[in-house]
């Protein structure tokens, strides 16, 4: 990672742009072409720099339901939970903890109702029990963190 893709990765936590050209209003920013941005964003994702570049969207603000999930994944048998768990298109992450709840995962539904469809289907297919953690309130934490 040089200095050109540390100052990509500084400047777009700051957000991206909602306009007809998004790339190319960055590139300008960074001086940089348009092409050259992409092809440094797609680098930076093969190489596991950066694990995802894309749009967040609150489920909730748009009719939906999220909650953070977890699991007693019994070790044995961790990696194929998890495989049974990301399945689900619902499942935005899951988390490996030190924690006797030692899987952790969010659950973002586009439909409020599915969210307790998508639990118990979890249920089900696992043979755990699934613990619903939906949040109480939201704050916003601005972090940033420089590369």
């Amino acid at each position: 990672m040089d200095e050109v893709d540390k100052n990509i990765i500084n400047y777009l936590q700051g957000g991206f742009p909602i306009c007809e050209s998004p790339y190319q209003c960055v590139a300008e920013q960074l001086s940089l072409t348009e092409s050259e941005l992409i092809k440094r964003i797609e680098s930076l994702l093969a190489i596991g720099i950066l694990s995802r570049f894309g749009p967040l969207y609150h489920a909730e603000q748009m009719g939906g339901a999220l909650t953070l999930a977890a699991v007693k994944a019994p070790e044995q048998q961790f990696n194929r939970i998890a495989e049974i768990i990301n399945a689900f298109p619902e499942v935005a992450h899951n988390y490996e903890r030190n924690h006797e709840l030692n899987m952790w995962f969010v659950i973002a539904t586009d439909l409020p109702e599915r969210l307790t469809v998508v639990i118990e289907e979890i249920q089900q297919q696992t043979g755990l029990d699934v613990y619903n953690m939906p949040k109480i309130n939201e704050y916003f934490v601005g972090l940033k963190l420089e590369a």
